[in-house]
């Protein structure tokens, strides 16, 4: 069969599905921008980009949207798994319920969407995956470990598929940015699962305040962050590049926190963290 080059981009209704839309249509791709709410879309269709539902937790809506690219191209050939959400709070506050919740959207829902575009990239012998992760995928400060964790498990296994179908033709890599100047950050570090009563509220309200300062630039973490549209760039790297890398970090920041946990052993790591982010 012919190849598509028919991109699905996930979580399209602001920030990096949106900017990563708008650049891959801009390239000449057929992109589908999807969101839970389609009507987030306006702007995008306006554009010329074709726009659906798709709730990344909904296997129905999943499914239709995988049917409609298969029968309008033949085959989904670039998957953009961007779509997540973010719940913070110490591990001792966070509900059971919220876990299992912030696991569907940020593991389950992209596992289950590479499970249905697979089949038919492996027919066409060709297809991109791209796994939107973050540098927290790779070590986790405190207060974040439940998001933290989705996104570790999101490397791993994005790991494991790279092998799986690299036979087949088939590109799987990862997107690592840092602190990216989108609303997604500024509403998750702002929301904590704690209670009322909490033994963290002291920190929470730390991180609320730093979250703000980071938001605002008035700190590193804030004069280095990148835009979304900065993040779109390196997916389309990653999508049009012959020979994709497995990791692509983002940005200054991205670059030197990964460098610093290559290189140094786990207690000196621990006070690089302690020192770059606030603890209880």
């Amino acid at each position: 069969m012919a190849s598509s080059r028919a991109a699905l981009v996930t979580g399209c209704s602001s920030g990096i599905g949106r900017a990563t839309a708008l650049r891959l249509h801009r390239s000449g791709l057929p992109v589908y921008a999807t969101a839970r709410d389609a009507g987030t879309l306006g702007e995008l269709a306006a554009n010329g980009i074709r726009t659906m539902r798709l709730d990344v937790t909904d296997e129905e809506s999943m499914t239709a949207a995988v049917e409609q690219v298969n029968a309008e191209h033949g085959a989904v050939g670039i998957l953009v798994n961007n779509a997540g959400s973010g719940v913070h709070g110490a591990v001792e506050d966070i509900p059971l319920s919220s876990a299992r919740a912030s696991f569907e959207t940020n593991v389950f829902g992209p596992m289950r969407l590479t499970q249905l575009v697979l089949p038919r990239m492996r027919e066409q012998r060709s297809g991109r995956i791209v796994n939107i992760s973050s540098v927290l995928g790779r070590f986790s400060p405190p207060g974040g470990g439940l998001y933290q964790a989705t996104k570790h498990a999101l490397e791993a296994f994005s790991d494991s598929l790279r092998a799986e179908v690299a036979p087949f033709g088939v590109r799987v890599s990862l997107i690592e940015p840092a602190t990216v100047r989108t609303r997604f950050f500024a509403t998750a570090m702002g929301q904590f699962a704690g209670r009322p009563d909490s033994a963290y509220r002291e920190f929470y309200e730390t991180l609320a305040n730093w979250a703000v300062d980071v938001h605002e630039g008035r700190t590193a973490a804030g004069r280095f962050a990148v835009s979304a549209e900065a993040v779109a760039a390196v997916i389309e790297r990653a999508v049009a590049s012959r020979r994709p890398r497995a990791r692509f970090p983002v940005g200054t920041l991205a670059h030197g926190a990964l460098g610093a946990r290559r290189l140094l052993p786990d207690r000196l790591f621990d006070r690089f963290v302690a020192a770059q982010f606030p603890s209880p």
